[in-house]
């Protein structure tokens, strides 16, 4: 658009200018130029219904966190490892770093 001459610029005002003479004049002869769609209307919900869904909302709720405190599982003791057990691995993981390190690895 910036590299338009005069004569194109005008030309396209002049364009514009008839665009909207024509867009008066339809506008005079059909009374409105909008024809756009009117907006749909919200239903309205009776005291009684929204009462009746806060009802039933409630009541799921309740049913769903009383299963919850009934069915909570007890939680499993972790298990624990014996001092002889962790010395075995404590002395294999050294075993294994020793011969990576004699073979010049920085890394397993």
């Amino acid at each position: 658009m910036t590299n338009l001459s005069a004569s194109q610029l005008r030309r396209a005002a002049n364009l514009k200018d008839k665009l909207a003479s024509l867009q008066k004049e339809l506008t005079r002869l059909l009374g409105s130029a909008d024809v756009a769609v009117a907006p749909r209307k919200r239903r309205k919900m009776s005291a009684a219904a929204r009462a009746k869904i806060a009802a039933a909302q409630k009541a799921r709720w309740a049913k769903s966190k009383g299963q919850k405190s009934a069915a909570k599982p007890a939680k499993k003791a972790r298990r624990k490892m014996s001092a002889a057990g962790r010395a075995r691995i404590a002395a294999a993981a050294k075993a294994r770093w020793a011969k990576a390190k004699s073979q010049g690895k920085n890394s397993l």
